[in-house]
């Protein structure tokens, strides 16, 4: 299942009840909404192109092969500072992975809740 977003476009690969696999994509000079999950943690490996992460105001730039482990209530984004598609694996860890659990705090395209 894909879905499309105003940033890219993400699709589920696996899910099961301790945790769901996405491959997310971000389209050049894109980013994510600002946000904190009550209910997982996550991990992110950047698969192809550039990435700034940023976990609780601070930047973290991942080239491929890249990583990094936002946990639970942690503010984090990633933004695609390159020309080309930014692709990277998301993994959540927790016991609720619904859309409903994303707190925005920033968003560029009007979505921010908190």
């Amino acid at each position: 299942m894909t879905e499309r977003r105003p940033w890219g476009s993400y699709t589920i690969l696996e899910e099961a009840e301790t945790y769901k696999v996405k491959r997310i994509e971000v389209l050049p000079a894109k980013r994510l909404s600002y946000q904190r999950h009550q209910k997982r943690d996550e991990h992110w490996v950047v698969v192809e192109g550039e990435a700034v992460v940023t976990v609780e105001g601070r930047d973290i730039p991942l080239s491929p092969g890249g990583s990094v482990d936002i946990p639970r209530m942690a503010a984090h984004r990633i933004r695609n500072p390159g020309k080309t598609p930014l692709v990277f694996i998301e993994v959540q860890k927790g016991d609720y992975f619904g859309e409903d659990d994303i707190i925005r705090l920033e968003d560029d395209f009007g979505r921010a809740t908190g």
